[in-house]
């Protein structure tokens, strides 16, 4: 006699995982969903290890999966960009404010040596030149 596979959806392996970990007796649960207490403790034991994500079928992921994971990078690759951007545009700012001081202070000093004039209307200090 041949034994037949059985094949759970990960949300249903998921679930009896889930009820073993709240203290449900591991015989109870494989029992009830149809599967072998060993395989229930490897659902367990995957599920510690390397989370929800970790219990899903053996394999190659379907079409879905991979679909998910491959705008999981693209969303990924697409922040880090973002944030190298900010952080260019941030150093742009510091260099623009560094020179906006550096000018208002040349601007002040100028001011300062500059002479005000003595009378108002009155003739500037330099003759013109008589060319």
């Amino acid at each position: 006699m041949t034994k037949k596979y059985r094949y759970l959806s990960v949300a249903s392996k998921r679930a009896a995982v889930g009820r073993v970990l709240q203290g449900e007796a591991v015989s109870t649960v494989a029992r009830s969903i149809g599967v072998d207490r060993k395989r229930l403790y490897e659902w367990r034991d995957k599920y510690q290890a390397g989370g929800a994500e970790a219990v899903r079928r053996a394999g190659r992921p379907g079409k879905a999966e991979a679909l998910h994971a491959q705008a999981r990078a693209r969303s990924a690759n697409e922040l880090s960009a973002a944030h190298r951007r900010i952080a260019e545009l941030e150093r742009k700012i510091g260099e623009q404010q560094v020179d906006l001081d550096f000018f208002r202070r040349a601007l002040r000093h100028i001011e300062e040596v500059r002479p005000a004039p003595a009378v108002r209307g009155a003739v500037a200090s330099t003759k013109p030149s008589k060319r």
